[in-house]
This record gives C-alpha cells, sequence and structure tokens, in this order.
C-alpha cells in the first residue's frame, strides 16, 4: 500500500499540468482520513510538530526567565496565499517550489543529506528560521500563518466529521483549554474552525471534561458562558431577580 502526502500529489499535478492517476490514487486514504479527522496529520504525524512543540516549552522556559517574547498574529489566510503562489509557480516552472519550504519534505532531505553526504543543505537553515519565527514573532507562526501544507489540511479539514465540541454545562470557563492552544483558537468560546488539529491539548488541560469528540457536520456556535462558571451564574441570578 503506498500513501503519499496530498500536498505533494497538488505539486506534482500542478509541475507535470497533468494528472498521473497512481500518484493521485495513493494521496486518497490520507485526504479522505483528513476529510473524517481534520488536520489530524499536523497534530499527530508531522515530524516537525514535534521540534516545534518543544520550541515553544524552550519559549515558555525563557519566558520563566524574564525574557519577553513577541506573541504577534496575523491573517491566517496568509497560508492559502502561500498555497496559491506555490502551485502557480510549480505549473509556470514545473518545478515542485512548495517542497522548498514545506517542514515534512525539508526533514526528510536534510535527514537523506546527513546520512548520505555528511552534511547539512540549505533546507536546514529556511527550517532553523522558521523556528526563530515561532519562537520570537508568532507562537506556532509558521504553521498558523505560512505552511502550505497547514493550508491544504485546513481546507480538506473545513469538512471533517469528528470535531472537538465544548459541553457547556460542564464547562467552568476556566480558559485552560485557551491559553495551551498553539493554534491561538478559541475553544472557550466554541471557537475551532477548520485551523484546529484535533491535537487534544485542549481535551487533556481541561479539569471538568467539558470537551470532547462528537461526530458532526459543522462546529457549534458560540453557546456562551459555561455553566459552572461565575458569569453564567451572575447572568442567571440577574434574570431571576429581574423576573
Amino acid at each position: 500500500l503506498k500513501l503519499s502526502d496530498p500536498l505533494a500529489a497538488l505539486g506534482q499535478i500542478a509541475a507535470g499540468r497533468s494528472i498521473y492517476l497512481p500518484f493521485l490514487v495513493s494521496a486518497l486514504i490520507p485526504i479522505g482520513l483528513t476529510i473524517v479527522f481534520g488536520r489530524f496529520f499536523c497534530g499527530w504525524i508531522c515530524p516537525a510538530t514535534f521540534l516545534y512543540e518543544l520550541n515553544t516549552n524552550f519559549g515558555a522556559l525563557l519566558t520563566r526567565f524574564g525574557f519577553r517574547l513577541h506573541r504577534r498574529r496575523f491573517d491566517r489566510r496568509l497560508k492559502y496565499g502561500v498555497l496559491a503562489v506555490g502551485a502557480l509557480l510549480a505549473a509556470l516552472t514545473g518545478s515542485v517550489v512548495m517542497a522548498a519550504i514545506y517542514p515534512p519534505a525539508i526533514i526528510g532531505r536534510e535527514l537523506y543529506y546527513a546520512i548520505a553526504l555528511g552534511g547539512f543543505g540549505a533546507g536546514a537553515v529556511f527550517f532553523v528560521f522558521t523556528l526563530l519565527f515561532d519562537l520570537l514573532v508568532a507562537r506556532r507562526g509558521f504553521c498558523r500563518y505560512l505552511c502550505p501544507g497547514g493550508a491544504l489540511y485546513s481546507l480538506l479539514g473545513h469538512f471533517r466529521l469528528f470535531r472537538i465540541q465544548r459541553i457547556v454545562e460542564n464547562c467552568n470557563d476556566c480558559a485552560k483549554c485557551d491559553a495551551i492552544c498553539e493554534f491561538g483558537l478559541n475553544p472557550l468560546r466554541d471557537g475551532f474552525g477548520q485551523e484546529c488539529n484535533n491535537c487534544t491539548a485542549c481535551i487533556a488541560v481541561c479539569p471538568t471534561d467539558a470537551l470532547t469528540f462528537r461526530l458532526q457536520l459543522k462546529d457549534q456556535p458560540d453557546q456562551g458562558p459555561g455553566h459552572l462558571g461565575r458569569q453564567y451564574r451572575r447572568q442567571a441570578n440577574d434574570t431571576r431577580e429581574a423576573a
């Protein structure tokens, strides 16, 4: 059984301006899994994720020692532009240019260079720059704003069947889920969206089991304050007093 990264398949199709059916078929299983589970590749399979998570932990350590790290936010749609430009350049040049900035491809190439050639290439330098960008500018910034693979998986993840859902009756509004989400999403107010990679960090950190997986076609709209939180209780008391 042969499997291909959907981004690699897209890049080859664009560069060759034709569809090589076996290559496309080999990408169907990952595409199907993404439609079912969302952007799970980014959270569970991507070899760069481990390094980016270590980088995040290193940043947290620096913060504890008094270093101030920037946490800028950019437009998440930037990565869709990167994906579109990469596909266009592939079609114009006949080269899979997106592989030059795609972390899984970079890691694979650099490991080969290290083992076979005894050194590293330019990809290693680029990857170090992505780590510095994440550390000094925006938390998980490359994955959020620039990764072409993340863009493609997010688009496919829009249609996912398994989604994390907040059980508002169990929520105490502690906001630990928002704090731990490396993608800057808003689980506290049901703000998951197609960017969610189902990493389950928010589920693991929730002290009241207010987050769980559900089989559903759309994300829940904002359900408001958690029923175990102060804001909800205050609103409930105000409503009773007004009645």
